[in-house]
């Protein structure tokens, strides 16, 4: 089984991913995150610093990364999220603006000749995403969005952006025909709904496998690029 898990950013995807592979054996795509790309995409500059341009260039890198990664894996793997997320959150940035971290509380934006163009180019990469995600995936499932923002300098503190990226999701999921499960709860209660909804084994008991999930998530470099420059000079 190809499954995605779905959700917008501060939902918890990558926590339930990292241990619902070590809890059944089915293994994760390693695809590089945004924040891994970053620094070889637009050196220098935080996600919020990007153009319309980079963003551009960092959502088509992200993409051609979880694609070499479901390839690598065939038929059997859990994805953290799909090539939808990004999409999302791009078309999403029509309406809220490139950092829509800095357009709380100042809607409607105006929309320019910039602006109009880049949702041309989402509009356009939406038909390749979604012939990719229908096409790559038998299942997904979605977490609620119900955890707060957590405030981590990469990602847009906008809650308004996040619930409109979440419909997008999950209206596109429906207009592809993809089957979607909508779960919520702690970490423990997603690993059994999902265990339970699709039949997957279990090989360890599931404090083992949400240990070793912090543990992986430990050993991200989650700095931002600004950071890693400084460390770097």
């Amino acid at each position: 089984m190809k499954l995605a898990i779905s959700g917008t950013y501060s939902s918890g995807k990558t926590s339930t991913v990292f241990a619902l592979a070590h809890l059944t054996g089915i293994p994760r795509t390693t695809a590089k995150t945004m924040r891994e790309i970053l620094p070889d995409a637009v050196p220098g500059k935080t996600l919020a610093q990007c153009s319309s341009a980079e963003f551009v260039q960092l959502v088509v890198r992200r993409h051609a990364e979880r694609v070499k990664h479901e390839a690598l894996l065939g038929d059997r793997f859990v994805s953290d999220g799909t090539s939808l997320q990004e999409w999302s959150y791009g078309t999403a940035r029509v309406v809220y603006g490139i950092d829509p971290g800095a357009s709380v509380g100042r809607r409607p934006l105006e929309q320019t000749a910039e602006m109009h163009y880049f949702a041309e180019v989402f509009a356009q990469l939406g038909h390749a995403f979604k012939q990719h995600v229908a096409s790559g995936f038998d299942a997904v499932v979605h977490l609620r969005h119900e955890l707060p923002l957590r405030n981590d300098g990469h990602r847009p503190m906008n809650d308004e952006f996040r619930s409109t990226a979440d419909q997008m999701l999950l209206e596109t999921f429906a207009e592809i025909g993809l089957p979607v499960h909508v779960i919520g709860g702690g970490v423990p209660e997603r690993l059994a709904s999902i265990v339970e909804l699709f039949g997957l084994p279990v090989i360890m008991p599931v404090e083992e496998a949400i240990e070793l999930a912090r543990q992986d998530y430990s050993r991200q470099d989650l700095r931002l690029e600004t950071e890693r420059a400084l460390a770097s000079a």
